[in-house]
C-alpha cells in the first residue's frame, strides 16, 4: 500500500508531498489524519527549523475527496461534515501556530481545502502551471479550512469574496499580482524554489521566525493596543535568546552569524 503522505528531511527542512496523485491529492481520511499527526511531529522535532507542503503529480491538492464524501451522504452518516472539526480545523491550527517557517509549494491546481491549507502557509511559492479555485459554492457548500480568515487578509475582502462567491479559478501570475502568492516559478520548480527558501530559512533565527508568526496571529484579530503589548512580550523574549546575542556579536565582528534557533 503506497503511504499517502510522504516525509523527507534535507538539512533542518522537512518536505511533506501529499501523496494521491491519482486522485489529484484530495483529502480522505486517512490523508488528513496523516497530515494533522505530520505537522504535530514537525512542530515538536527540534531538528525540523522550516516545513515545505507540496503535492505529488499534477495537483498540489484539490480539497475534500468528493468521491469518500458521497459514500458518507449515501450511507446515512448523521454528520458527514464533522470533518471540519475533526480535521481541517486542526490541520491549520497547526500550521499556523506551527513555531517555524511553512511554505506552500504549490506545483498544480489547489482547490478548496487545498487552496485554504495553501493560504494558511507563511510563505507560498507556485509554478507558472498552478491555478487556486475556491471551489466551495460550485459544491453547494460554505468555506471552510480557515479560508474565510486567511484568503481576505492576503488579498483582500472584495477579491476573496469574489472567488468564494463565483468560484473562478485564478492563475499563477494573476496570484502574484494580487498577493495571494510570494512568487512564481518555471513549472516544475516550485519544490526546489520553496527548499531554497526553507533551507535559507532553516539556517537562519528560528526563534524569532516563531515570535513573528505569533506577532502576526495575535495582531491580525486584535487592536493596535493589544498588537503592541504582544509585541513588547515577544521582543523581550526575543532579546534574551542565544541567537539575538549571536546575531548582534556577528554583526560587531562583521562575520555571518550562526543561528542554533534558541
Amino acid at each position: 500500500m503506497t503511504d499517502v503522505l510522504l516525509t523527507q528531511d534535507t538539512a533542518g527542512v522537512r518536505l511533506l508531498t501529499l501523496n494521491r496523485p491519482e486522485a489529484f491529492n484530495s483529502l480522505d481520511v486517512e490523508l488528513k489524519q496523516a497530515l494533522i499527526a505530520a505537522l504535530r511531529e514537525a512542530a515538536a522535532d527540534d531538528s525540523v527549523r522550516a516545513l515545505v507542503i507540496t503535492g505529488a503529480g499534477k495537483a498540489f491538492c484539490a480539497g475534500q475527496d468528493l468521491k469518500e464524501h458521497i459514500a458518507l451522504l449515501d450511507s446515512g452518516d448523521p454528520a458527514p461534515l464533522n470533518t471540519v472539526e475533526e480535521h481541517y480545523n486542526p490541520i491549520i491550527r497547526a500550521v499556523t501556530s506551527m513555531p517555524k517557517p511553512v511554505i506552500a509549494a504549490i506545483n498544480g491546481t489547489a482547490a478548496g481545502a487545498g487552496a485554504s491549507l495553501a493560504y494558511a502557509c507563511d510563505l507560498r511559492v507556485a509554478s507558472t502551471n498552478a491555478k487556486f479555485l475556491m471551489a466551495f459554492a460550485n459544491v453547494g457548500l460554505a468555506a471552510d479550512s480557515g479560508s474565510s480568515w486567511t484568503l481576505p487578509r492576503l488579498i483582500g475582502y472584495g477579491r476573496a469574496m469574489e472567488m468564494l462567491l463565483l468560484a473562478e479559478p485564478v492563475a499563477a501570475e494573476d496570484a502574484l499580482r494580487i498577493g495571494m502568492v510570494n512568487r512564481v516559478v518555471d513549472t516544475g520548480e516550485a519544490v526546489a524554489a520553496a527548499t531554497e527558501l526553507a533551507s535559507r530559512m532553516a539556517a537562519g533565527p528560528t526563534s524569532a521566525y516563531a515570535r513573528i508568526k505569533e506577532e502576526m496571529l495575535a495582531a491580525a484579530a486584535e487592536g493596535l493596543a493589544e498588537a503592541l503589548a504582544v509585541e513588547a512580550g515577544a521582543q523581550s523574549e526575543a532579546g534574551s535568546t542565544a541567537d539575538h546575542r549571536e546575531a548582534v556579536a556577528a554583526f560587531v565582528e562583521k562575520r555571518t552569524p550562526d543561528f542554533t534557533g534558541h
